[in-house]
């Protein structure tokens, strides 16, 4: 899939998607609000089992149920940044994965600044549904339910994310 700030194209479709509010950079910090550009991978994920069945998925392991105790580290101080985190209680700065609006009722894991994360590189960018058509988030890309159920049941293991800041 190769991503843009104008949307993304996968298997000859044009999909439209929002990214970061900060638009898309190379140099990628914590709490930037821009989308890291580079080349992913979507290594696992979530989806609110309460408000929908389980994904159509065929190439991302890990896709399970959101629990009330899964977190995600965004604190560059903490020993786990960039990670999910199962807790009740957090000391450092966290990102809910069961929230109660439905950005995250499907959200997939890439593998930016990971496996080793570097403090302050930018943590949690995530795939996920959008808000509103094109609304901005805080770095990750978000498409519409029905858009990103199309991308999951043709997702392979050898697919990958291209994102670039190049829109031309």
């Amino acid at each position: 899939m190769v991503v843009n700030r104008w949307g993304a194209r996968f298997m000859g479709r044009r999909i439209p998607c929002a990214v970061g509010r900060g638009g898309i950079t190379a140099q990628k910090r914590e709490g930037d609000g821009a989308c890291p550009a580079g080349v992913w991978r979507l290594i696992g994920g979530m989806y609110r089992a309460d408000r929908l069945r389980a994904p159509e998925v065929t190439g991302i392991a890990g896709l399970a149920p959101a629990r009330h105790r899964d977190l995600w580290s965004d604190d560059p101080r903490d020993p786990a940044y960039n990670r999910h985190i199962r807790a009740h209680a957090h000391p450092f700065s966290h990102e809910r994965l069961r929230r109660g609006d439905s950005l995250y009722d499907i959200v997939l894991f890439s593998d930016w600044n990971r496996p080793e994360a570097t403090p302050g590189a930018g943590s949690a960018i995530f795939v996920h549904l959008w808000r509103r058509p094109r609304f901005p988030t805080a770095g990750c890309i978000a498409f519409a339910r029905a858009d990103l159920a199309w991308i999951l049941a043709r997702w392979t293991p050898k697919s990958r994310i291209f994102v670039s800041a190049y829109s031309g």
